[in-house]
């Protein structure tokens, strides 16, 4: 979750930055390359998702629009002129694959979240650890509830 928002930030500064930083007291400006930060964000995500534990929730189909999104945004972020280059309709493009990446990278890794819970089985006064992600957890409940409803129409098809 962090690396999203921090690339998510470092992103959003690429594209509204006219970034000077005042080198000396004459007042010299020189500028600051964001493209490097974008690019270990990139690799750092890349990693992750290919990684399979931070984003394990993730579908295939989600996981390549990610990684097309970040591609795009990586080539348009390699012109010789930086962020400054881009015109409005391509800082749109970029900022609008940059909400796709954040809506799915910061639901899969909410999804790939771990809860452990200690439970008594039935018939025993020993404690277990019982760990899943909430993704786990929510198939779980759906699976019952949806046997629950056949159960429920089976018994009054038999009536």
């Amino acid at each position: 979750m962090y690396k999203v928002v921090l690339g998510s930030m470092l992103a959003l500064a690429a594209l509204t930055a006219n970034a000077k930083i005042d080198s000396s007291s004459d007042g010299a400006a020189t500028k600051v390359n964001l493209s490097g930060s974008f690019e270990e964000q990139r690799v750092a995500i890349l990693k992750d998702l290919d990684g399979g534990k931070v984003y394990a929730e993730i579908t295939p189909k989600e996981r390549g629009e990610v990684k097309d999104a970040l591609a795009r945004i990586a080539s348009a972020l390699q012109a010789p002129s930086g962020v400054e280059g881009l015109s409005d309709e391509e800082k749109t493009r970029v900022f609008n694959d940059q909400q796709v990446i954040n809506s799915i990278l910061t639901r899969a890794g909410a999804d790939s979240r771990l809860i452990c819970t200690r439970e008594k089985k039935v018939g025993t006064h020993r404690p277990t650890t019982q760990c899943l992600t909430v993704a786990e957890r929510r198939r779980m409940t759906e699976a019952g509830q949806d046997l629950m409803r056949q159960q429920k129409i089976q018994l009054r098809g038999n009536n």
